[in-house]
């Protein structure tokens, strides 16, 4: 039976872009699990299945229910322990709860307000509204006002990824010869800036840059098959 996976697109339902549903994309793509993606726009999130969440991705795997992308490559590799692990073992959980704080921070949390009029300009009408309301309310400033300041911050990111590039030096991913969910944590990141926004976050002689490729080269190619933002 074939996986529905419920992921935030904008007016576009061809352009999902959420960070999150990516790291789910790629753990669906590292299974090799068949998946059909059914595009939501952020108002129609609460609509989801038992209407009980808040966000996405979600899944529908049989009479599953899965929500938060973690959870959801959890479940992955316990119900289909004989498909290629997101994890390797219990010391690659502890590796991804990591970098999912880590990418949070260093990287989320960067070009996230830089870009927040490129997301806002990608939704429906009803959408934008949504999205300028309850940002402007969480953050206590216009979104201009935000991507105003956040623009000089994107400049000093790949300072913050230091530690990731030392790492990438020795070997080609995060998980060591090949990709494991801390891989696709970070990778989401970096998809959600490549789809939302043409403003640049890495150098392209960045080791990181070059990892970012490498990625977007996976699974036949499936992180390529939503083109960059013009």
């Amino acid at each position: 039976m074939t996986i529905t996976l419920y992921e935030l697109a904008g007016k576009d339902e061809g352009r999902p872009f959420s960070p999150h549903c990516w790291k789910t994309v790629m753990s669906l793509a590292h299974k090799g699990l068949d998946y059909a993606g059914s595009p939501v726009p952020f108002t129609a999130i609460p609509d989801i299945e038992d209407r009980s969440g808040k966000t996405v991705p979600v899944i529908r795997d049989g009479d599953r229910v899965i929500r938060d992308s973690f959870d959801i490559a959890l479940y992955l590799d316990d119900t289909y322990p004989d498909r290629p692990s997101l994890f390797g073992g219990p010391g690659g959980v502890a590796m991804a709860r990591f970098f999912e704080a880590w990418a949070q921070t260093a990287i989320h949390g960067v070009i996230g307000g830089a870009m927040l009029l490129d997301i806002h300009a990608m939704l429906a009408p009803q959408d934008q509204a949504y999205f300028r309301q309850s940002r402007e309310a969480r953050i206590g400033r216009s979104l201009e006002d935000v991507v105003l300041d956040s623009r000089e911050r994107v400049e000093g990111l790949p300072e913050r990824l230091e530690p990731m590039r030392l790492v990438l030096r020795r070997q080609p991913f995060l998980g060591g010869e090949g990709p494991l969910f801390a891989d696709y944590i970070v990778f989401g990141a970096f998809q959600w800036a490549r789809i939302c926004s043409p403003m640049p976050v890495l150098p392209a002689d960045d080791p990181v840059a070059a990892w970012f490729e490498r990625c977007l080269d996976l699974h036949g190619g499936i992180g390529r098959s939503v083109a960059a933002a013009a």
